[in-house]
């Protein structure tokens, strides 16, 4: 009578530690062949489900952001009662020249739209009006700390030389696809442009191009 022991304690190593551990059976007859099993456990399945685990906690982080940011961006614009082209238009009177940029800006405690103006002497002036009342509260002269103010009043002059829409304009054209949170003058790019933000009511941001001859306005796509 042939009797088989199987040596099970190595199979018992191998489902704890998760490693393959071969057994034999050892068979009471000298003459006959030994059978021999293989016992075989992974623990790689518990690896992939911390990746996937990692995964979803990333994404429900990456989506609480998004939904912070919207809900801020939703709020700053409600702030902007007085609207872009407005702004600009106040800060124009307090300061002559050409109006580069506008910017809603929180400030600490309140908001205000920061408007630069280049005016026809080359310097630089930075008029703060106030988003709820549209009055200037604030005004003063931009230094030149880095030194490259004449390069670049020289290229933004370049890049306005003949064109039609001022920055008023550009604002309310951005208008009619939200609430304007800034506007400014790519003069750097080729294909020269006023660079409008716009926020919808859910808070979505978008950017937008608006072309400093005609008008046009057209999505920013050089973000995608």
């Amino acid at each position: 009578m042939k009797r088989n022991i199987v040596i099970a304690t190595i199979a018992a190593a191998a489902l704890i530690g998760g490693g393959t551990a071969t057994a034999l059976a050892v068979s009471g007859d000298e003459e006959a062949p030994a059978n021999k099993s293989s016992v075989q456990v992974s623990n790689d399945d518990n690896g992939r489900d911390d990746d996937v685990n990692d995964t979803d906690d990333n994404d429900a982080d990456d989506k609480a952001d998004a939904a912070e940011d919207k809900a801020e961006n939703a709020a700053d614009a409600k702030v902007a009662q007085v609207n872009a082209a407005d702004a600009i238009k106040a800060a124009l009177k307090n300061t002559d020249g050409t109006a580069v940029s506008a910017d809603l800006d929180d400030e600490g405690t309140k908001h205000v739209w920061d408007v630069d103006i280049l005016t026809n002497g080359g310097t630089w002036h930075s008029v703060q009006v106030d988003p709820a009342t549209g009055k200037v509260v604030g005004s003063h002269v931009d230094r030149d700390d880095d030194g490259d103010d004449a390069a670049e009043t020289a290229q933004i002059r370049a890049a306005l030389k003949g064109s039609s829409v001022t920055a008023a304009e550009a604002a309310k054209a951005g208008a009619a696809k939200g609430t304007v949170t800034s506007v400014d003058l790519d003069e750097e790019s080729t294909d020269k442009a006023w660079e409008v933000d716009t926020t919808a009511a859910n808070g979505t941001g978008s950017d937008w191009r608006v072309d400093p001859d005609s008008g046009k306005i057209t999505a920013d796509r050089s973000n995608d």
